[in-house]
């Protein structure tokens, strides 16, 4: 439930153009590298909540397949910012979601490091 209530609320937070503005002003010379570690961050979070989930539920997946999932959500972002008027052209929004699969990639690894960790230390 954490992973589809972080999303829902990432999600809607990406088409704020007002929160936007006030992350990453557009004065800042390197506020488009901001805006990318930002997502990066925000991706990982996601991937990690995803698989914690899918770990719940007994589900395995393949680390692609989750970082795909991550990415997926990423491109529906992009999609929803062109609806909300975005200007982006489409090689920014093949590098946000690049940035997405990223930190869908570093979001389910550090959970399946986690795991592995509990795991250890519950077999002690």
């Amino acid at each position: 439930m954490a992973a589809i209530a972080v999303a829902a609320v990432l999600f809607v937070a990406a088409l704020s153009s007002d929160l936007y503005n006030a992350t990453s002003p557009p004065q800042l010379s390197w506020h488009v590298v901001l805006r990318k570690v930002y997502s990066i961050v925000a991706f990982t979070l996601v991937g990690y909540l995803f698989e914690r989930a899918a770990a719940e539920r007994g589900y395995a997946t393949r680390a692609f397949a989750a970082t795909l999932a991550v990415a997926v959500y990423s491109g529906a972002i992009e999609v929803g910012q062109f609806f909300a008027g975005s200007h982006e052209g489409l090689v920014w929004n093949a590098i946000d979601v690049v940035c997405g699969a990223v930190g869908g990639a570093i979001g389910t690894l550090a959970m399946r490091r986690v795991a592995g960790q509990r795991a250890a230390g519950a077999s002690r």
